[in-house]
């Protein structure tokens, strides 16, 4: 399975689809995608890099939706909580969800270069998770599977 994060895409269909998708998801669950929380969505899927908080509200704040940490912190929370955005922990940042809608799991493969990240299909990682930590009793309630290294772009230059 091949990622857009990684491969040369038209990325005005992959960036299109999503925010159809986004659109069309919020208006099912009774949410409102708002100019500022569609911005950040298009903030986050212009590049496939994670972006921390306040890279996002430097972008917001430059085309004049507001510069105080809440209005990107609010927007990305709730991106995150419709499943149109992930936050990438390791990097303390967010990456746009790819498959939003999707019933999915998946684990990142960040870039150590340039941030590129990937969802990648997660399933036999997290079942493999699942039955060790039933093995020594314990519930997984969250888990975030990330892995860092070198995406292709990266590996061919470095």
């Amino acid at each position: 399975m091949s990622s857009p994060a990684f491969h040369q895409h038209d990325h005005a269909h992959c960036s299109g689809d999503v925010l159809a998708r986004a659109e069309a998801l919020t208006t099912a669950n009774g949410a409102r995608l708002t100019p500022v929380r569609r911005r950040v969505l298009e903030i986050l899927l212009e590049a496939h890099r994670a972006m921390g908080a306040y890279d996002v509200l430097q972008r917001l704040a430059a085309e004049g939706f507001g510069n105080q940490p809440p209005v990107a912190y609010r927007a990305l929370e709730f991106l995150v909580d419709q499943g149109l955005a992930h936050r990438i922990r390791r990097l303390n940042a967010f990456t746009a969800c790819m498959h939003p809608g999707e019933d999915h799991a998946p684990a990142f493969l960040i870039c150590r270069l340039c941030d590129a990240v990937a969802e990648a299909p997660a399933a036999p990682v997290r079942a493999a998770l699942e039955t060790a930590a039933e093995s020594l009793g314990f519930t997984v309630e969250r888990a975030n599977i990330e892995a860092l290294g070198l995406c292709p772009a990266c590996t061919a230059t470095a």
